[in-house]
């Protein structure tokens, strides 16, 4: 008799987890307060509660300065432009990220350049910075992913020694510490995204925060139009476009943030109960807990599935039947940026790939990063955040089902199902398969 739900047997969990966003009567009244003010956009900058919540974000992360804006993305392209970036020069990336990391980089005509990551953090590698650094290298934009930080110490000491800018992607680290300090205040400048999945959300946002005068000035004035920094001692004048907060939103993560603490110690308990139930089962493989990270940032937990040890079933297959037993799951969750379908880079489109080059940059093809491909194909299992912000008995069910995909996992071989054919395609692609027959 067929054990694993997904070829017919009982699965372990038919409840829903807990639901994500997650919202009060503090959400609603302060969303009401806001709509009655009728003084609901980003202007006058900042406005009130984007102002009040940018100031307790920044210092809830030891930076002295923070400015609420539109996304995560813009972010990054707002950091990247406060650090004075200009077309031509060279940033490095990690492999494994999301597209929004990098697309900012091409936006502004700069050229990204990709170094693999660690394969015990899939965090960006620090042991290769050095070999991908150029003359024309401006700044170093490592991303702090899945429960890990980059290697900050080495990454400072490798930049300062060459005058190189360092800005933190924190769009999983919010609330996270290294050595004490947190996400985003090390580096020049920390980027977040307050998107509908992170851990704090208005459904879209996001902050930058640094504790260097100069780059929040040309920050805040790149954000609302090219207008004067509030402070504007520096007297920079750019061209800056609409990049504002509205009132809503803002409002909406002054409530997250005085929640997210209690969420916090909540996921990371039910995250480590997993893991312990889970350890040591053959096949699975965990990524490394530095102990430089004094706070754990608990976004998504992942850990390796290593098919090998699985007699070459795939991961898809893997990640298939755990979603029919009841626990949402992802693998492909990111994939190598100049791999993705989501990043179909044109030569054309961005000069600065053709420029002193006998033969324009050919980003697809120019890369290959073995532990961010394997990560992405083979081996990485995301598991999302608000299923651990339940009960130990949620985290059981989780670990219970892990443990039964592994004992039955011969029930997969040459299984087809259009669960294993989602798991198996990239984000972009994903929509299709509903018009698929298997």
């Amino acid at each position: 008799m067929a054990k694993l739900a997904i070829v017919g047997g009982k699965p372990v969990r038919r409840k829903p987890f807990p639901a994500w966003p997650a919202y009060s009567n503090q959400e609603a009244r302060a969303l009401l307060r806001v709509l009655r003010s009728r003084n609901w956009g980003g202007y006058p900058f900042p406005n009130a509660h984007a102002s009040t919540f940018a100031a307790r974000f920044a210092k809830a992360h030891g930076a002295k300065y923070g400015i609420a804006l539109a996304n995560g993305t813009v972010a990054i392209e707002v950091a990247l432009k406060a650090i004075g970036i200009k077309p031509g020069d060279e940033v490095i990336v990690p492999a494994y990220t999301w597209e929004g990391t990098v697309g900012p980089v091409l936006l502004l005509n700069a050229v990204p350049v990709f170094v693999d990551v660690d394969p015990h953090t899939y965090c960006l590698d620090a042991r290769r910075i050095e070999k991908a650094i150029t003359p024309k290298t401006r700044a170093i934009l490592p991303v702090h992913l899945a429960m890990n930080f980059a290697d900050l110490d080495e990454i400072l000491r490798v930049a300062r020694a060459r005058n190189i800018a360092v800005i933190e992607d924190c769009a999983h680290a919010h609330g996270g510490q290294w050595r004490g300090k947190g996400a985003g205040a090390s580096g020049d400048l920390g980027c977040f995204s307050f998107q509908s999945s992170k851990i704090i959300t208005a459904g879209e946002g996001g902050a930058v925060i640094t504790s260097n005068l100069e780059f929040y000035e040309c920050a805040q004035s790149y954000v609302n139009c090219g207008r004067a920094s509030v402070s504007d001692e520096f007297r920079h004048r750019l061209i800056g476009f609409n990049y504002r907060i509205t009132e809503f939103q803002a409002a909406i993560l002054e409530v997250q943030l005085e929640r997210m603490p209690k969420q916090a110690k909540t996921r990371q308990a039910n995250m480590e109960h997993f893991e312990k139930r889970i350890r040591g089962t053959p096949g699975l493989a965990f990524l490394k807990r530095d102990k430089r990270v004094t706070r754990l940032a608990a976004y998504q937990y992942v850990f390796k599935y290593v098919p090998e040890n699985f007699g070459g079933i795939p991961r898809a297959a893997f990640l298939g039947a755990l979603e029919m037993e009841g626990i949402p799951c992802d693998g492909l969750f990111y994939e190598p940026v100049y791999r993705s379908a989501l990043f179909p880079v044109d030569p054309t489109d961005f000069p600065a790939l053709s420029w002193g080059r006998p033969e324009p940059l050919n980003l697809k093809s120019l890369y290959h990063s073995p532990v961010s491909e394997r990560a992405a194909y083979e081996e990485a299992v995301w598991l999302p955040h608000h299923l651990f912000l339940g009960s130990r008995k949620d985290a059981d069910d989780i670990a219970n089902a892990v443990l039964k995909v592994c004992e039955n996992i011969n029930e997969l071989r040459d299984l087809k199902h259009p669960a294993i054919a989602r798991k198996a395609m990239s984000r972009a692609e994903r929509p299709r398969i509903e018009k698929r027959q298997w």
